[in-house]
């Protein structure tokens, strides 16, 4: 069976670090965490008792932690964007696109860029989308860390989520 790793929230529901079912169920265990969630397919056994894997859980005392920020890049960019076209939704010869062009005062952020294939980049050229034959199917937002730690972990858990849906503020 493989193994799942459990997202690690702090006391505020913020997402923090991913840790082995062993090291949660310690930390549930020694009553510094609480689970939100558990695994359904997964449990952990000791000689005369069975336990719920958990999936998600809580510290119990608030930990102060630097901001952990999304470090803006052409490939974090493009993870946010399912590595495609943000216009036409192809996956073929990607590249960025300022939404306001940077010739009309358009910045490098969060969300000003997208990811877009090279034909669609070409027919907006240094337009305004409301001048551009191309239109944005989904607007561009700063992703929450807890996305990245998902993509970090390798795994997808459904039992996550509910935990990670919320983006974080620009």
């Amino acid at each position: 069976m493989a193994k799942n790793n459990v997202l690690v929230l702090n006391l505020d529901y913020s997402p923090i670090s991913v840790c082995s079912v062993e090291r949660a169920f310690l930390l549930i265990f020694l009553g510094k965490a609480e689970p939100l969630a558990n695994y359904e397919s997964q449990s952990l056994r000791s000689v005369s008792q069975k336990f719920n894997a958990p999936a998600v859980i809580k510290i119990r005392r608030y930990v102060n932690i630097p901001y952990k920020g999304v470090m803006l890049s052409r490939q974090n960019i493009f993870k946010r964007d399912n590595q495609t076209c943000q216009y036409c939704g192809s996956k073929k010869d990607l590249t960025l696109d300022h939404v306001i062009p940077r010739s009309k005062g358009g910045k490098s952020t969060w969300n000003n860029l997208v990811t877009a294939c090279k034909k669609c980049n070409s027919l907006k050229g240094d337009m305004l989308l409301e001048e551009s034959p191309v239109k944005l199917k989904t607007l561009p937002y700063k992703p929450g860390y807890g996305v990245f730690l998902q993509d970090f972990s390798g795994q997808s858990n459904k039992e996550w989520e509910p935990f990670l849906r919320r983006k974080s503020k620009a």
